[in-house]
């Protein structure tokens, strides 16, 4: 399935059904007063999340989304069916804005969350409504407010735990497929990942996280370059971001240290808090080095990248060194969650 990340479109609750205008007519009852019923209400418009879907790519062959209008009152002071409401399923991650003002509207982050983005038209009233004691046979009636209409643009970030940062090439893909579920394209030369994918890592039987596999960053990414700022900000839902680099790079004259640094400023000039996250360092490939070089060359990259975070040497071809990224991952996310768990209790005990 082809991975879409952006779509707009169009959506229109349905209008308020008009209320109607008839008097009781019955035997032996000439006069028996207005009997018009409401209208029913028009039908809204929600978009749902749902964990089956990573792509928003039905939105772009069904631009146009309609909920059902309320029908009409009737005699007898019958209601008029309500519309129904019209519920969209999207992937989870995906916020959405009103096009025309640019207005958050919303964020789809869970599943069977449920995001109204156009309320329905209220229902008309009928001619029973407007009787009183000096109107006995009224004739009003209102027609019902008309839907709300607007364009929406949806975009995608994608949820995961942990997500891959780096220069095209440089490994992260293999990473993926060596420690989790994932298979993404995995060649040699630059670009073979063209859009993100998940991958469920299993510390354990019981302990587990979700890790993303981003298209790789290049030079002038943050200003639309090469795949451009399209995949920076699925990084923004990760909470620990693995900053990959290639310690003996394909192409001779490249250097990892200037890689690694021009991907940190591309990070840094997207903002959107990247620069902030949690990122450690990944050096990959140490296969290609000689055995009693790899801690060396490695430090000396450390020392001019003046990296004070974790540093993991891996090989991710051979699974050499990912099993401890792997725990050491595991066991952040569950200090994270523990933190979160007892700043979430602390106003309550202080109540």
């Amino acid at each position: 399935m082809k991975f879409v990340d952006e779509a707009s479109v169009r959506v229109e609750a349905g209008n308020g059904g008009k209320g109607h205008v008839s008097f009781r007519r019955e035997k032996y009852i000439p006069f028996g007063g207005p009997d018009g019923g409401d209208g029913g209400d028009g039908g809204s418009v929600y978009l749902e999340g749902r964990e089956a879907l990573n792509t928003l790519i039905d939105m772009r062959f069904n631009r146009l989304i309609r909920a059902e209008h309320g029908e009409k009152g009737q005699s007898r002071n019958c209601t008029g069916k309500g519309g129904d409401d019209l519920i969209v399923p999207v992937p989870l991650g995906t916020v959405v804005y009103d096009d025309g003002t640019d207005e958050l509207i919303g964020d789809v982050t869970s599943e069977g969350q449920r995001l109204l983005v156009a309320s329905g038209g209220f229902h008309g009233l009928g001619n029973t409504r407007y009787k009183s004691s000096t109107n006995r046979a009224p004739r009003q009636f209102s027609p019902g407010s008309d839907g709300e209409q607007r364009v929406l643009r949806l975009e995608l970030k994608v949820l995961a735990d942990v997500g891959t940062l780096g220069l095209p090439n440089a490994g992260k893909s293999s990473l993926i497929r060596a420690i989790s579920s994932a298979e993404p394209k995995v060649a040699n030369y630059p670009f073979t990942t063209l859009h993100p994918s998940l991958g469920v890592v299993r510390a354990d039987e019981l302990r587990s996280f979700v890790i993303a596999d981003i298209p790789g960053i290049i030079e002038g990414a943050a200003d639309g370059a090469g795949l451009g700022n399209l995949f920076l900000r699925h990084l923004a839902r990760n909470n620990l971001l693995l900053h990959v680099v290639d310690v003996e790079p394909y192409e001779v004259d490249v250097d990892p240290v200037k890689a690694a640094k021009s991907a940190i400023k591309e990070i840094e000039k997207w903002g959107g808090g990247l620069a902030e996250k949690p990122r450690w360092l990944v050096l990959n490939k140490i296969d290609l080095l000689p055995e009693e070089e790899i801690d060396s060359y490695c430090q000396l990259i450390v020392d001019e990248l003046k990296w004070k975070g974790p540093v993991f040497k891996v090989s991710a071809i051979r699974k050499q060194g990912t099993d401890q990224l792997v725990h050491a991952i595991m066991d952040y996310i569950e200090e994270q969650k523990a933190l979160e768990l007892s700043d979430e209790k602390k106003p309550e005990e202080g109540s």
